[in-house]
């Protein structure tokens, strides 16, 4: 709870137990206005788990706040954000989304995940609930699965806490000692991985092979400002597009890498990568991703702690 400025902290035995538990907040006929691009594990919680209770589900680009307005009714109970999103790198203004929120006594929840509190705090800037997967940077080693949820309000802890207890995703304690051990350096880590995500992120860029790299820290991208407002750094998260956007190419790259690892996660001190259309978001149809960019050549990394110049030379040899 501290790490995020808040009141009352819960941790949880994954990511998804967290996510599930705020959802069971909810009630049949209530509704949830969710971003259009959010992360394959949740969109398949509310689409398949959740949809057949009778809570009805908005996805939506949440670029500005007139686009999310529109579908918001007296049934709406929450405000689903992640930002950055996973895995196009949108930011999604959460002081604005605050504001909405609490027009409409809605509530709003922020998965801070892939900015982690060291970048950025929702609590801060008016959310109601934030929740993170603890096995990302947070703990920040690759060898834990955790999730937490952070609140100020009393009442809102209390019915998340009987909801954790009575379904018992509670976490063991060797995890809960590792968590406690990620954190002492998180700052560092933090440091590293945006230091070397900046110059990773701007190698991309200026690759010929390269048809696009999301990443808030460009001065081009569509957030840019509000990404600086409400972070205080970019992060070692980004996502880029093959020339050409065939299946078969971004598989070669991944089969030619050496020092990064294909793999889901992300946050650890080594470096990552994933192709979300067969990975992270492989749960969601191909014609629905696409609209929002998960294209077949889109690639994302997460960049660890390595020597940065090892990692270009990595990335170098397998887009050659």
């Amino acid at each position: 709870a501290a790490l995020e400025n808040g009141k009352h902290g819960l941790c949880f035995s994954t990511g998804m137990g967290a996510i599930d538990a705020i959802i069971k907040l909810l009630n049949q006929g209530d509704e949830v206005v969710a971003t259009n691009d959010l992360y394959g594990g949740t969109f398949r919680i509310f689409t398949k788990i959740f949809a057949k209770y009778g809570i009805k589900f908005h996805f939506v680009s949440m670029d500005n706040v007139a686009s999310v307005e529109q579908y918001i009714n007296s049934n709406t109970k929450l405000i689903w954000v992640e930002t950055p999103t996973n895995p196009m790198l949108n930011i999604i203004d959460i002081k604005a989304m605050a504001v909405l929120a609490k027009k409409y006594k809605a509530k709003l929840v922020v998965d801070n995940t892939f900015a982690s509190p060291y970048l950025q705090t929702p609590l801060n800037l008016g959310a109601d609930i934030v929740t993170h997967s603890l096995t990302k940077y947070i703990s920040g080693h690759s060898d834990v699965v955790m999730g937490a949820i952070i609140c100020n309000d009393d009442s809102l802890a209390e019915q998340l806490r009987f909801i954790q207890n009575s379904c018992g995703a509670t976490p063991g304690p060797m995890d809960c000692f590792l968590v406690i051990r990620g954190i002492k350096t998180l700052h560092l880590r933090m440091q590293r991985h945006c230091e070397n995500g900046k110059i990773i992120a701007e190698f991309l860029k200026s690759h010929h092979k390269v048809d696009k790299v999301y990443w808030p820290g460009f001065t081009d991208h569509p957030n840019h400002a509000v990404a600086k407002a409400q972070m205080c750094g970019f992060g070692g998260m980004m996502s880029f597009k093959i020339k050409g956007n065939k299946m078969e190419d971004a598989l070669l790259f991944l089969s030619r890498l050496q020092l990064f690892s294909l793999a889901e996660s992300l946050g650890g001190v080594e470096s990552l990568v994933g192709h979300p259309a067969t990975m992270t978001h492989a749960s969601i149809p191909k014609e629905q991703r696409e609209k929002v960019g998960v294209t077949d050549s889109l690639l994302r990394l997460s960049v660890g702690v390595e020597d940065v110049e090892d990692l270009i030379d990595d990335l170098k040899k397998a887009l050659d």
